[in-house]
């Protein structure tokens, strides 16, 4: 097991309810962790890979193979639109 440090940002935090959290976590990629994370519920769907969801590991942006290591940080972020 690892923990892994969630962030979530703008309408992903508001329909989480949640700005952060510590994961434990025996997911070795993003994709597995983010499998893990819609069972917590029907809040949590706004994080499957059929929204339109970014991530960011470590600050930088990945994929669902991108690879999880002790203490990492895994940020969401929902589709952003400017004017």
């Amino acid at each position: 097991m690892i923990t892994v440090h969630l962030r979530y940002f703008a309408s992903i935090r508001e329909t989480l309810n949640c700005g952060s959290e510590d994961w434990q976590t025996s997911a070795t990629t993003v994709g597995d962790l983010r499998a893990e994370l819609l069972v917590r519920g029907q809040a949590y769907q706004c994080l499957s890979a059929d929204n339109p969801v970014r991530m960011a590991l470590d600050q930088v942006m990945c994929q669902d193979s991108a690879s999880l290591k002790e203490g990492c940080e895994l940020g969401f972020f929902p589709p952003v639109t400017g004017g």
